[in-house]
């Protein structure tokens, strides 16, 4: 990815934020900003599709998640970003993002992280003192392996942290279909 695009993804973060709160019986306490819609699939409020990705009315990336038939059926940014997460983060953050000895549960930290500070800290890295040790996350600035998905890492992370995408894998045939927009995104960020 070039510096140009990233500055882009980032300048778009900083801009970005969460939509506005609601309290409804059927969310998980602390979540506030996440509701049923009304097709019955758990959301953002105000999230809406936009050529087959979720969005926030300020453009943040959300997920959708629907029971249908009994299985648990997610949107693909959240599909892909489970499959990424599982191949570039888990090794420190645990599988289904709940966190290692040395690297914390992204499925508990997500829950009041912001979409630009996941951005920053992913693309630059950080280092937390904690009572004299140090925990490093390392920059994936420069690994497109991460940095041309990180919307969909930011995505399943988040899913998990809502309490509503429980953990375990989500295989097969329970996903959306890839939209014609990540198939462009994918291919001119890995420069395929």
């Amino acid at each position: 990815m070039s510096r140009i695009s990233f500055a882009v993804i980032v300048a778009v973060a900083l801009g970005g934020g969460f939509g506005a709160s609601v309290q409804a019986e059927d969310v998980a306490p602390g979540l506030a900003p996440y509701i049923t819609g009304p097709d019955g699939c758990f959301t953002q409020e105000g999230a809406k599709e936009d050529n087959g990705k979720w969005v926030l009315p300020d453009g943040t990336p959300t997920f959708h998640i629907c029971k249908k038939d009994g299985t648990l059926v997610v949107d693909w940014g959240t599909y892909n970003g489970y499959r990424r997460y599982h191949s570039e983060c888990h090794v420190c953050h645990g599988p289904n993002a709940l966190g290692s000895s040395y690297a914390p549960a992204l499925a508990e930290s997500l829950k009041n992280l912001s979409y630009s500070d996941f951005l920053g800290i992913v693309a630059s890295g950080r280092v937390r003192d904690d009572a004299g040790t140090k925990f490093v996350m390392p920059s994936f600035g420069d690994n497109k392996n991460v940095m041309c998905f990180v919307n969909d890492l930011y995505l399943y992370a988040k899913a998990r942290a809502s309490g509503n995408l429980p953990a375990g894998q989500l295989g097969g045939r329970n996903h959306g279909d890839k939209p014609e927009a990540a198939k462009t995104e994918e291919k001119e960020c890995l420069g395929g």
